[in-house]
């Protein structure tokens, strides 16, 4: 955007000495126009350049007046020709619709304004342009000839037919408004040239540089000046001003009376005609008139009133100057009344515009039922707006208040920046009279010795000081080097300690497990005799005893270190406890080989894991975890027990995030109801609380605190899921989310979501569909990805829902150890239940062999009891349950769920026809 900055001293539209613009023309220019092109005669150009040339020379006077002051301002400022008028058509943008409107513009000399009429030969401005304070430019990217006029009011786009068009209005309005201002310094200076040598010194170096700055452009021929007014005017059915309807009706009378006719008499007879219609614009009609009716009219009239206010008398042009001044402030305030009065009747004219289409529309209304409806609508309307005008008045009551706040919060500011301005004010004063003793001091003699000889003692003692200064750091520096020497020492002594320590540990872990390893191979071979039927009877009570012997020996009478806790950090017991009394031995030789996998392989891949999650997890909110493979990934291998509560809580809000919305304050609200009215699954609770973990050493206590919150947790689910309430298995499932995430209302949203967003529906209701289908589901992807092993369960009769029913239930809880059991969960709460059959078929897929070497019902039903808890090596039962079962579509999950729940749906209906027909037959018994 190049842009010309013009001179703002000043508003030349102030000057007492220039006549006021007519009402039209002071509305027009504060509101703008809204217009279009209408066809204008040839033979009205002859009567628009009168009008022209006696303008003009008006603006010749004030140039050649000027030129005779050119010794006070000094050479070199540009000149424009006496005969030169700034004039022509241009394309002004305006509207709500931003069109483009042809207008025509001409540059007014005396007041440095540029009025714009509809056509060339109208009489009434459709508005005005402020050049004093104005600034030039153009945009680059634009159509071809468009550019700004920009005021301290608003923003004018026009736009000239072409570029050269364009630069010469840009340069021509650059110009006038420099010269403008020149005419204005020239005057102040012959009154008070003592004041305005140095404005004028600036402006004269302004105009030079603005005269050599751009190349002049040439005048475009037939786009500006008196040859433009010959043009064609555009035609357009939107060139009229939608704004001032008023102007464009007095317009067209103007053109009407002035085209009417080419003869002398019409020309009489306008000016009277036109002063009678038109008001304040009948002086310029009158100039037209009689600019083409007398040769006198050649003189211009600014000439004229030059030369007569030559003869005048100071005292004469005085009086007329107040005069004038007077007259200005009369018209001013006419001209304000005349807006008033014109707004009047701009709402005079819309009320009654609207109250026409009111009763038009109710005329044209078909029936008393339809005229009723719109009185109704009339009414509605009524209404709506009078509460909106109650609403605009409570807002600006409201407005009232903070502006009356914010009044009395500048008044404590003033009252604060005051007494800080006193304040100051006084420590200046002390810092005076502090300063003068300081300067009296100084001056005398005797203070001015007694100083020095202070002055040289405090210096022979702050040398002393800073000598033993010096050597107390030096001390200081020796002691740190040898401090720091001992340190490292120190440090290399501790880490090869602790390496040997680390060693030792090593060989100590492996030594015990190779223990375990032996005695559970000790343990085994001893199990193999006692199978034996060829043993006589003394050699199976050495056997016997043996075993004995074996099993009561105290694995913590070893003498080993503590590399394998006895709980886990959650709470869970390690080494599983010996319930079946009748295979005690094989319960033990699991154990050890549990102890003895911890020992060996405890640390193996949990470092890299731990840094692939640090990795993933840096940097990011704990609301930020986006879903994805890399994510999915993860959680299949494990979540670090120290980001777990982290991922936990981002995954059950993922899942929980509308309602939670909703309702932020659910779970205290629940607990309230649950604490005020006891609900009927109370009892079944508490009787389910001490069956919870039993083997965890947080709920094992009947006065442990989490078997409260526990209880909390469980009462607010059922209040707020009713058609579940309470059904067994809850409780662990919400004692595990206790364990992880620590928090009650974290646990009772994690039970939400694990019940009413993760496994289908009827799930826990009564008759528990959503489960039973779910196992008949299990059996078909058990007998696609195992058939030996289905062939040898249904050879020895044994229905595997009796041991997987309760996997699905609960997940695993207190079936797998903890530190399987929570890889399943890290990976259920992403996947949902498709990872449950996953890790069901992958636990009998894991221990196919070893079912298969049984072949007795009953001891089948034995190992498949306790064999989960003997599981060691969790990274073979995930790539089993991840890999070696692929592929496994979720989408034939589902058809199958859905198969399934139809069948058991219609089995539910005949049982529950049999028992009505049971009971019809029965009831007269």
């Amino acid at each position: 955007m190049v842009k010309a900055e013009g001179v703002s001293e000043g508003n030349p539209s102030t000057d007492m000495s220039q006549p006021l613009p007519s009402w039209t023309e002071t509305n027009a220019a504060a509101g703008g126009e809204d217009s279009t092109a209408a066809e204008r005669p040839e033979e009205t150009h002859t009567d628009f350049m009168g009008l022209s040339t006696g303008d003009q020379g008006k603006g010749s006077t004030e140039a050649n007046t000027t030129q005779q002051d050119t010794a006070v301002i000094g050479p070199g400022i540009p000149e424009l020709p006496s005969a030169s008028k700034l004039c022509g058509y241009l394309h002004k943008q305006g509207g709500p619709l931003k069109t483009w409107k042809f207008r025509w513009f001409t540059y007014e000399e005396n007041k440095c304004q540029l009025f714009y009429y509809r056509t060339a030969q109208d009489v009434n401005p459709l508005g005005r342009v402020e050049l004093y304070s104005a600034t030039f430019g153009y945009p680059l990217q634009s159509e071809e000839g468009t550019f700004h006029i920009q005021t301290p009011e608003r923003t004018f786009v026009l736009k000239a037919a072409n570029r050269d068009a364009k630069m010469y209005w840009l340069q021509q309005l650059q110009l006038r408004r420099l010269q403008h201002r020149k005419q204005l310094t020239a005057y102040s200076s012959v009154t008070a040239p003592q004041n305005c040598k140095e404005e004028s010194q600036q402006l004269h170096d302004a105009c030079s540089v603005a005269a050599n700055f751009l190349p002049v452009v040439k005048l475009p021929h037939g786009l500006v000046g008196e040859e433009a007014a010959r043009q064609p005017v555009q035609k357009n059915p939107l060139n009229v001003s939608i704004k001032h309807p008023l102007i464009e009706i007095q317009l067209q009378c103007d053109v009407n009376v002035l085209i009417s006719t080419d003869s002398p008499v019409a020309l009489e007879v306008a000016p009277a005609d036109l002063s009678e219609r038109m008001g304040p614009t009948a002086p310029r009609c009158k100039q037209l008139c009689d600019s083409c009716r007398s040769p006198a009219s050649a003189l211009p009239s600014g000439k004229k009133e030059k030369c007569f206010s030559a003869t005048l008398p100071i005292d004469h042009k005085e009086d007329r100057a107040a005069r004038l001044k007077q007259e200005n402030l009369t018209l001013a305030e006419e001209v304000k009344a005349q807006k008033e009065l014109v707004w009047l009747l701009h709402q005079a004219l819309e009320a009654a515009q609207m109250e026409k289409r009111t009763c038009t529309q109710f005329m044209a209304a078909k029936g008393e039922q339809a005229r009723l409806e719109l009185l109704r609508h009339g009414q509605r309307r009524a209404a709506d707006l009078q509460r909106r005008l109650e609403r605009l008045r409570a807002e600006s009551e409201a407005l009232r208040q903070s502006l009356a706040e914010r009044d009395a919060h500048v008044a404590e500011l003033q009252d604060s920046l005051r007494l800080l301005l006193e304040k100051n004010q006084a420590k200046q004063e002390v810092i005076l009279k502090l300063s003068e003793k300081v300067a009296a001091c100084m001056d005398d003699p005797r203070h001015t010795l007694s100083f020095e000889h202070r002055s040289a003692e405090a210096f022979r003692h702050l040398m002393q000081e800073t000598d033993g200064l010096k050597d107390d750091l030096e001390a200081y520096k020796t002691q740190n080097k040898f401090l720091n020497s001992e340190i490292h020492q120190l440090t290399k002594l501790w880490q090869n300690s602790s390496e040997q320590e680390k060693s030792l540990m090593v060989k100590c872990a492996y030594l015990e497990a190779s223990n375990c390893q032996m005695e559970s191979r000790y343990l085994g071979v001893l199990r193999k005799l006692q199978e034996k039927k060829e043993l006589n009877a003394e050699q199976k009570d050495a056997v016997g005893k043996l075993i004995e012997e074996a099993l009561q020996a105290n694995l913590k009478d070893v003498l080993r270190l503590d590399t394998v806790r006895e709980y886990d950090e959650y709470g869970f017991k390690i080494l599983p406890d010996y319930e079946v009394e009748d295979m005690r031995l094989l319960a033990k030789i699991q154990a050890l080989e549990i102890r003895s996998h911890n020992l060996l392989h405890r640390d193996m891949g949990e470092h890299s894991l731990l840094a692939r999650w640090t990795q993933h997890l840096g940097g990011r909110s704990p609301d930020d975890l986006c879903p994805g493979p890399e994510l999915k990934a993860l959680l299949r291998a494990g979540v670090p027990r120290g980001y777990r509560p982290r991922v936990w809580r981002w995954m059950v809000r993922s899942r929980t995030r509308q309602l939670r919305n909703r309702h932020p304050d659910l779970f205290q609200q629940l607990c309230e109801k649950s604490h005020a009215t006891p609900h009927p699954v109370s009892r079944q609770i508490q009787l389910d609380l001490h069956r919870t973990l039993t083997t965890n050493r947080h709920f094992c206590s009947p006065s442990s605190p989490q078997l409260r919150q526990l209880r909390r947790v469980l009462l607010a689910f059922s209040w707020h899921n009713p058609a579940v309430g309470y059904c067994q298995g809850l409780n662990r499932l919400a004692a595990i989310a206790l364990l992880v995430l620590q928090s009650e209302e974290e646990a009772f949203w994690c039970l939400l979501a694990i019940v009413q967003f993760l496994v289908p529906q009827d799930y826990y209701t009564k008759t528990l569909l959503g489960s039973q289908a779910d196992q008949r589901v299990f059996k078909d992807f058990m007998a696609e990805k195992m058939p030996r092993l289905v062939a040898h369960l249904e050879v020895h009769s044994v229905d595997v829902s009796l041991i997987t029913f309760n996997w699905f239930l609960v997940v695993f809880v207190e079936s797998l150890p903890s530190d399987i059991l929570l890889k399943v969960w890290d990976a259920f709460f992403y996947e949902g239940t498709k990872v449950i059959f996953r890790y069901a078929l992958a636990l009998f897929k894991y221990n196919e062999e070893e079912i298969l070497k049984i072949h007795d019902s009953v001891e089948i039903y034995q190992y498949l009891r306790f064999f989960t808890k003997t599981i060691t090596d969790s990274r073979k039962l995930t790539a089993i349950a991840f890999g070696d079962l692929n592929p496994f579509p979720m989408k034939v999950l589902r058809n199958r769920r859905a198969l399934h729940l139809q069948r058991l749906q219609a089995e539910l209906r005949e049982l529950e026809r049999l028992q009505e027909e049971y009971t019809s037959e029965n009831e007269p018994h």
